[in-house]
């Protein structure tokens, strides 16, 4: 059973209805108790850095990472999971993966200005070999943020794309993951990278 991290900043009707193509159970809570007895966790995340922190259960989501058992962040949530953000003043993350995450500029080294927030559709190139990664190969997912992380540690980063920087794509290490991107909104491939994390689940459901 998938638990879908409630807390009043996630976009929960497009990420359920995505799962329940995947014929996967699911249920949306903020309850800690409930929480902690998903085989895995959803985290979703749309707004601000700072105010997700205020509102969000921290400690329930660390306790619940220490388990073993897995945990998908995406777009906020993805940014959730790492030390700090910049958004509106210096905010401490999660801190469960290494990395910060910092605002586009919207101006290149050239000068040149783009566009900020990045929203679109961007090929994302596959940096290291993962199981959320199996059988899959590159194309193209929607992304719609004006921050994005710089990881401190290229081992979790899985894949990435450009948007007149790095953009750090996915990420994983060990039972945590994330999304930068809609996976839920990214077609066949957002489709296939939730469904290898189901089958990250059921592994996962096997050995703990």
């Amino acid at each position: 059973m998938i638990g879908i991290v409630d807390y009043g900043m996630g976009n929960l009707f497009s990420v359920s209805k995505a799962l329940e193509r995947l014929n996967a159970e699911y249920f949306i809570s903020g309850d800690r108790e409930e929480l902690l007895s998903a085989d895995a966790l959803l985290l979703p995340g749309v707004g601000s850095f700072r105010d997700a922190m205020e509102v969000l259960q921290a400690d329930t989501i660390k306790e619940f990472a220490a388990t073993g058992k897995p945990l998908l962040g995406i777009c906020l949530g993805m940014q959730l999971l790492f030390e700090n953000s910049d958004e509106n003043g210096l905010t401490k993350g999660l801190g469960l993966l290494p990395g910060k995450v910092r605002r586009f500029t919207g101006k290149t080294v050239a000068g040149e200005t783009y566009k900020v927030p990045h929203m679109g559709w961007n090929k994302l190139e596959f940096t290291k070999p993962s199981p959320l990664l199996d059988g899959l190969e590159e194309d193209y997912v929607y992304f719609v943020h004006s921050y994005y992380v710089t990881a401190d540690n290229s081992e979790v980063l899985l894949a990435k794309a450009d948007y007149h920087e790095e953009v750090t794509a996915i990420v994983g290490r060990d039972n945590i993951f994330g999304m930068q991107f809609h996976p839920e909104k990214s077609s066949k491939l957002g489709m296939a990278l939730l469904n290898n994390f189901l089958q990250i689940v059921e592994e996962r459901k096997t050995v703990l």
